[in-house]
């Protein structure tokens, strides 16, 4: 199938506290961002590739990667990378974290496979916390996964959900396609290794992990 994967990596990371965003960082000799890329070049070598990223930073993409503005939400930025992509044929769409530089080809893989028989398709693990409601009640992790990226979707059914008007509900791209009708999703195996770089102990962690995969 035809594919299209849009990278989501407008963010300014203002929380992770250093001197560029998180996506930019030095990762093993890379920048985050340029590892996130490489996994879909391995995985899907034919695929056309989107990355939303602010313009002071697009001198940073390889050549072939079509640039896309950020948005104010996420939701913006996605859409903007869809009117982006609008001239490219696919039969589906990969939306995937730019601050996630470690998914791997069964994840993508497994997304791809479940989109045959589904509208979309997201990468989930298992909960190893143990939980507790905002109120202090205990929850039981059993009903719940934790949400990866890359998330899939049928490409016609993404651009079409995308068409309806913001709305704070939208967290991520399959509460868009659930609010448009399409909510035929599939639940798909993840990996505890596609971390998101989310604070600098983050970074040593994906030090480590890509180390021993070489």
């Amino acid at each position: 199938m035809k594919s299209i994967v849009i990278i989501a990596a407008g963010g300014v990371g203002s929380r992770f506290g250093a001197a560029v965003p998180k996506q930019f960082c030095e990762l093993e000799g890379q920048t985050v961002l340029s590892h996130a890329i490489d996994c879909f070049r391995r995985a899907l070598p034919e695929a056309v590739v989107a990355v939303v990223i602010d313009p002071a930073w697009q001198a940073l993409l390889p050549e072939g990667v079509i640039a896309a503005r950020p948005g104010a939400t996420r939701w913006e930025s996605v859409a903007n990378a869809l009117e982006a992509t609008g001239e490219v044929e696919a039969d589906v769409i990969l939306v995937h974290d730019g601050a996630r530089p470690l998914t791997t080809r069964p994840v993508i893989d497994a997304v791809i496979s479940a989109l045959a028989d589904h509208q979309g398709a997201i990468p989930v693990v298992d909960v190893t916390d143990s939980l507790r409601r905002a109120d202090g009640s205990p929850a039981n992790r059993a009903e719940f996964r934790a949400v990866q990226t890359p998330q899939g979707f049928r490409a016609d059914l993404l651009r079409r959900a995308y068409q309806l008007p913001y709305s704070p509900e939208f967290t991520d791209d399959a509460s868009v396609m659930t609010a448009a009708g399409f909510g035929n999703i599939a639940l798909t195996p993840g990996d505890p290794t596609n971390i998101k770089i989310t604070n600098p102990l983050d970074l040593e962690i994906a030090r480590v992990i890509l180390r021993s995969r070489s």
